[in-house]
């Protein structure tokens, strides 16, 4: 069994100047987000998952969002090139980091942009949602950089959410979770199943039938649990507030084999 790691970062004292794209602009409290970040990093060490923290950004109010930072397949970490130029500083920590870890590294180049966010694997599909923060050069860019592992790219619609995995994330057997108010385009996925939540189309694979989903979707939980799912539901209700979901909060790392 692979060893599972997940890199995290914690909060920003100044995560409450987050950037915003599709929602209006609530208070943040910066403390519960702080205790609400614990508690997520807690549900990880209690299903198994050795969480490795990245260097703080505390300059940087999205960096706890690590996800967007870069895409791991296999032994590659991808360090992105996010849309949004405020949040490049954010990379440097993430390398450092996964360089500690023994990945290999490449990097999407000008005048490519990626936000890992955007990312979506199952098997050795890789769909990446194109509208917002990333674009065709930095698509083209992943896949040349994936494809000698076996990859295959597609570039999917996004318009209605931030990020791709805002909208959708897959279940164990490739079932991709969909909700009619964020998805575009649901016939480029092989099998969808409708959530009755906006949030709950967020998920995190812990291990087996173990799935992380957000406090805010309990209808989806217990359609998740009708279909034989064991659900670690975590408050982050302060995240959400700046377009967070449980999946940008950490990259998982399952070794370094071909597919993750």
């Amino acid at each position: 069994m692979h060893q599972q790691r997940a890199l995290i970062r914690r909060p920003s004292p100044q995560l409450s100047d987050g950037l915003l794209t599709h929602l209006e602009r609530r208070p943040v409290n910066v403390a519960r987000a702080v205790e609400q970040w614990q508690n997520y990093r807690r549900a990880l060490h209690d299903n198994g998952w050795e969480t490795v923290e990245a260097p703080a950004a505390d300059q940087c109010p999205d960096g706890v969002f690590i996800e967007d930072t870069m895409v791991v397949y296999g032994d590659l970490a991808v360090i992105s090139r996010p849309g949004a130029p405020e949040r490049r500083l954010e990379l440097p920590g993430a390398e450092v980091a996964m360089r500690a870890l023994g990945y290999r590294l490449a990097r999407i180049t000008e005048p490519g942009t990626l936000d890992g966010g955007d990312v979506l694997k199952h098997g050795n599909t890789v769909w990446v949602g194109i509208g917002g923060r990333t674009n065709a050069a930095g698509i083209e860019q992943l896949a040349r950089l994936l494809a000698p592992l076996g990859a295959r790219v597609i570039a999917v619609p996004l318009t209605k959410v931030l990020h791709l995995k805002s909208a959708v994330t897959a279940l164990p057997d490739g079932t991709v979770l969909i909700h009619p108010d964020t998805i575009d385009d649901p016939s480029v996925y092989p099998s969808v199943l409708e959530v009755p939540e906006p949030e709950g189309a967020h998920v995190v694979l812990l291990n087996g039938q173990r799935l992380l989903l957000a406090a805010s979707a309990p209808r989806t939980a217990e359609l998740l649990s009708q279909r034989g799912y064991d659900i670690t539901a975590v408050d982050i209700s302060e995240f959400e507030k700046l377009e967070g979901c449980v999946t940008c909060l950490s990259v998982r790392l399952r070794g370094k084999s071909a597919v993750q």
